[in-house]
């Protein structure tokens, strides 16, 4: 349970942080996502958000000569 302050300011649980996975000094987005609610998210990289998403996609050393197609 957290609570509103007078100057709008909420303090999270830190349980709820830590299941979240987030640290101080963590930057976080806030948006509302209808009436009286809110979600709070890490702000993470686009790249590392994605990166390795098209793991075991491709054949091992398949880019490679994808690549020195494009060369030639």
């Amino acid at each position: 349970m957290a609570r509103v302050s007078s100057k709008n300011q909420v303090t999270l649980p830190v349980a709820a942080l830590r299941a979240a996975g987030l640290e101080p000094g963590d930057e976080v987005t806030v948006r509302p996502i209808g009436a009286g609610e809110i979600v709070v998210a890490a702000r993470r990289s686009r790249v590392r958000r994605h990166a390795g998403i098209a793991t075991g996609v491709y054949e091992p050393g398949e880019l490679d000569r994808l690549r020195d197609e494009w060369d030639h």
